[in-house]
């Protein structure tokens, strides 16, 4: 038993797997943005009983990704133009101030881990491996930061962006740029310390992103 909270491992076991389960689904648009989330159906698609999906729906509330409709209801969070530009903007302002501050306490051990980074997201480019690898590489970026509540921010609006991004992307305009440029470019002035340079670039990196989905989202 767990003395703290008197919860089983297994319970807490089956708590986390319905978390990420849940997690990843939404984040991937398996269960849409604004979709009433019920218990009963989750619990069979997950295979799990009733009270780990009810936890794991209220962790994700915290993770803004699940919203509370009534006293013991859930949705999938909606899904906004407005809500979106909010992310982007929070984003390239808090990356700013974490990248900045990761390069200005940067260490050899530090570089080591982004290049290695930067080459596994390389490696499963293409594959069902790369968003996990390419989150890997933008939060290494900012590990140095000596911030751990800043990271947590920026883990966190990475994964709200990934649902958009699922949303709206995939379109020629969006396939056609040179998104591992734009990484090596990001990659390259990190290392040499470079805090401008590559604000600049993480900053451009992300704004071409924000600028096809708003565009792809005015509907929403």
């Amino acid at each position: 038993m767990n003395m703290l909270d008197g919860t089983s491992s297994t319970e807490t076991s089956a708590t986390r797997a319905a978390y990420l389960s849940l997690r990843d689904m939404i984040l991937v648009g398996k269960l849409p943005a604004g979709e009433k989330l019920k218990i009963e159906q989750l619990r069979k698609l997950l295979d799990t009983g009733a009270s780990p999906v009810r936890e794991a729906l209220s962790l994700l509330t915290s993770d803004m990704l699940v919203e509370r409709i009534d006293q013991r209801g859930f949705r999938a969070a909606p899904a906004s133009l407005a809500n979106f530009e909010e992310i982007l903007t929070l984003r390239c302002t808090l990356e700013d101030m974490a990248l900045r501050r990761s390069i200005a306490h940067a260490t050899a051990a530090w570089e080591e881990r982004l290049v290695l980074a930067h080459h596994r997201m390389k490696r499963v480019a293409g594959t069902d491996a790369f968003e996990e690898a390419h989150k890997l590489f933008h939060m290494t970026l900012l590990s140095n930061a000596q911030s751990p509540m800043l990271e947590r921010y920026c883990s966190q609006l990475y994964d709200l962006n990934i649902r958009y991004r699922y949303l709206a992307a995939g379109g020629a305009r969006y396939q056609s740029r040179d998104i591992a440029a734009e990484h090596v470019s990001i990659l390259d002035a990190a290392v040499q310390r470079d805090a401008d340079t590559a604000s600049i670039a993480l900053l451009h990196h992300y704004r071409l992103t924000g600028e096809y989905l708003s565009t792809q989202l005015a509907d929403l």
